[in-house]
């Protein structure tokens, strides 16, 4: 059995530390509301947690290649951890400045419900509620349906009116 070099050790410590903080801004923050997005001033979390990662575990590979015994062997390891940190902790955040930036479709509303085409689902009796599926922005939603008169399973219909956020009123198309 080999025995680890303990430069090597307290690398991998270091480069374990760094994925373990880059788990936690990236979980953390979205899940479990850790932080705020705009107060990582000029460097942002993700940007240190992608320098520490790789510093270790470049600087762990580096030791282990040279056989890192000596002070000297132990500082050209620090110097291959470093030279592997400054662009990962670069490209960690342009991506999370990217993801963070990210432009998104505005959410629908019951507004935009007016005037999709779907099919019914559930017959719609006069004067009652039936089921119908329409899409909204690319994605199937089943919503109650009025119509003026009674429409069957399987009948094409448009929406006139969003009566509330889950339910329509229909006429055939």
């Amino acid at each position: 059995m080999q025995v680890v070099a303990t430069g090597t050790l307290i690398f991998l410590i270091i480069g374990g530390a760094g994925v373990g903080v880059l788990a936690l801004a990236l979980v953390g923050a979205g899940l479990l509301h850790i932080g705020h997005p705009d107060v990582d001033g000029p460097v942002s979390l993700e940007a240190v947690a992608g320098f520490t990662g790789a510093f270790g575990f470049g600087a762990a590979i580096v030791n282990e290649l040279l056989g890192g015994r000596t002070p000297g062997m132990v500082a050209a390891a620090v110097a291959g951890g470093a030279l592997a940190a400054v662009p990962t902790a670069w490209l960690a955040a342009r991506l999370s400045r990217a993801a963070r930036n990210m432009r998104t479709d505005a959410t629908p509303t019951r507004d935009h419900l007016v005037g999709a085409t779907g099919l019914v689902v559930t017959p719609v009796p006069t004067g009652g509620y039936g089921e119908v599926r329409v899409r909204l922005a690319g994605q199937p939603v089943k919503l109650n349906a009025r119509a003026d008169h009674s429409l069957p399973t399987g009948a094409r219909i448009f929406v006139v009116e969003a009566l509330s956020e889950t339910s329509v009123h229909v006429e055939t198309y």
